[in-house]
């Protein structure tokens, strides 16, 4: 009798079978959208709706800023309000604005690929036996399509909103400003192809980012200015498609020799980045830009004499993740000249104009310097393994942010004080003022995350928590409330004692508010404290 064991022995271990072709890339990637879709819970009624909502959201989103802009063009005065010794037209601008949109798009483009996998993608596809163009071409598509429509929308509401009346000369400029756009990421996309790092490609946009404000106050140091930008004609629309067209296949064909190694790196970065726009996260969203283009290995290692102890060690921590991020930097510098800029154009150099431009771009300014806190938030390990309390160890990361928004409000309200005929007065208010930010900037890094478990509200942007408004609030809100003795002194053009006073003391305030571990917001400690007091009567 053959033993049961001896059988199985004999038989194959893998039963033969008929060896297929290989799916076509095409037939893969419809496999995975259609495995997706079966777990998403979602039907095509579902797709449908979302997509004419987010139709719907955006015409109307891009109607009401085009009607903000011819507000705001017809609410420009014809003629300068003051003389001052430095002048740039509104049309030289106008030029700088597009030139820095141009950079702002190439280093976003370099640190997000452009062209990537992520997660599932990169970890099944890229290691298939199968032609890689046909695999990445959707994605290949998605930014240049992306870049184009944006960049459309933005340059338009500048032509008709400071420039033009709008009609066909709004068109020409959109559809030159799109072809424009999708061209950068398509020569980005041909740099990642041939081995560029993204490292580099963010730093040519970032390169092209710093020198067009820098341009345009040695233009305005000159007294060069053009009078008026020309309309792009319509030859040249036609010239630019067979360009773009040209760019994209040759993109296309060079497909399949992107590295893996950039290709997950790149599907990673914009994996986080858009999780971060979903969540309206923007300290993941700056950690993801941020780290998308880090160098990976560094030349020279700093020995970090300044870190003698406790204290000295988390500022010195702080400088030197401001000092290796190229992009806060450049983020810096832009929006120092900001108000420079603004303050030069005659029609711009209003109360409200100057306000809208020193809010803006300290607000821009105030985020590059936060950057050492927000990392500190995600990962506390040195403020836990330092004999430092916590209130302390807040107080410290605002000396980073405070020396560099010093800086900031020398160039910053030097520009204002020479608009308003007092260069000393508005420096020292400015300096008066500095606190606050960094106060702003430390308070915006350390708020707490949405209660995503509570209750959502629908939004354009998908569901959102109900709290997520005062969330959002926290740092902005300081900049806002105590920064009223900046928004008095620009509305009436003058700086006084009693200002200057009155924005010391709130200084004071703000840091105080930002040296505080509460998570919990006013209104909510308010809200509990009633609650507690009917609780106790109730007993």
């Amino acid at each position: 009798m053959t033993d049961v064991g001896d059988a199985h022995e004999d038989e194959p271990a893998v039963q033969p079978f008929e060896v297929g072709e290989v799916p076509s890339a095409k037939s893969i990637r419809r496999f995975t959208s259609q495995a997706a879709n079966a777990r998403g819970g979602a039907n095509v009624g579902d797709l449908l709706s979302s997509v004419y909502y987010a139709v719907i959201s955006i015409a109307i989103s891009v109607g009401l800023a085009l009607g903000f802009a011819q507000a705001m063009r017809a609410s420009l005065p014809p003629s300068p309000d003051v003389e001052a010794p430095l002048s740039l037209s509104l049309a030289t601008l106008v030029v700088v604005i597009i030139v820095a949109l141009a950079g702002a798009l190439l280093s976003l483009a370099g640190r997000l690929g452009p062209v990537g996998a992520g997660g599932a993608e990169a970890a099944w596809w890229l290691a298939l036996p199968v032609d890689r163009r046909g695999l990445l071409r959707p994605a290949a598509r998605r930014l240049p399509l992306l870049a184009g429509f944006v960049g459309a929308v933005l340059v338009a509401l500048l032509d008709a909103g400071l420039l033009a009346d709008p009609g066909l000369r709004v068109v020409r400029v959109a559809a030159t400003a799109a072809l424009v756009a999708a061209g950068i990421v398509l020569v980005a996309a041909v740099g990642q192809s041939a081995s560029v790092s993204r490292r580099s490609i963010a730093l040519a946009g970032d390169v092209l980012l710093f020198l067009a404000p820098v341009a345009a106050v040695v233009l305005a140091r000159v007294g060069w200015s053009v009078d008026e930008v020309p309309g792009a004609p319509w030859w040249l629309v036609v010239a630019l498609v067979p360009v773009v067209a040209g760019l994209a296949v040759f993109v296309d064909r060079r497909l399949g020799r992107m590295p893996a190694r950039s290709l997950r790196e790149s599907g990673s970065v914009a994996t986080q980045a858009v999780g971060a726009v979903v969540s309206m996260d923007s300290r993941e969203l700056g950690r993801a830009l941020t780290d998308g283009a880090a160098a990976p290995v560094r030349r020279w290692v700093s020995r970090l004499r300044t870190a003698r102890g406790p204290v000295s060690a988390l500022i010195t921590a702080d400088v030197v993740v401001l000092r290796r991020s190229a992009r806060h930097v450049v983020q810096l510098v832009v929006a120092a000249l900001v108000p420079v800029l603004v303050s030069t154009v005659p029609q711009l150099a209003s109360t409200v104009g100057v306000l809208l431009a020193l809010l803006v771009a300290g607000s821009v300014a105030m985020s590059a310097t936060g950057e050492g806190a927000r990392r500190a938030e995600m990962a506390p390990i040195l403020d836990r393994l330092l004999p430092i309390d916590a209130k302390t160890v807040r107080r410290l990361r605002m000396v980073v942010p405070a020396v560099a928004m010093a800086l900031w409000s020398v160039v910053a309200f030097a520009a204002v004080g020479r608009w308003a005929s007092d260069v000393p007065g508005w420096i020292a208010l400015g300096l008066a003022s500095t606190p606050v930010w960094a106060a702003a900037a430390v308070r915006a890094s350390y708020r707490p995350a949405p209660d995503w478990g509570g209750a959502l509200v629908s939004t354009p942007m998908g569901a959102l928590p109900t709290g997520v408004a005062t969330v959002l609030a926290r740092g902005p809100d300081l900049v806002v409330l105590c920064l009223l003795p900046v928004w008095i002194a620009v509305l009436l053009r003058t700086v006084n004692a009693t200002l200057l006073y009155s924005q010391i003391i709130l200084s004071i305030i703000a840091v105080a508010v930002a040296s505080s571990i509460r998570t919990r917001s006013l209104m909510e400690t308010l809200m509990d404290a009633q609650e507690q007091e009917r609780a106790g009567a109730r007993r």
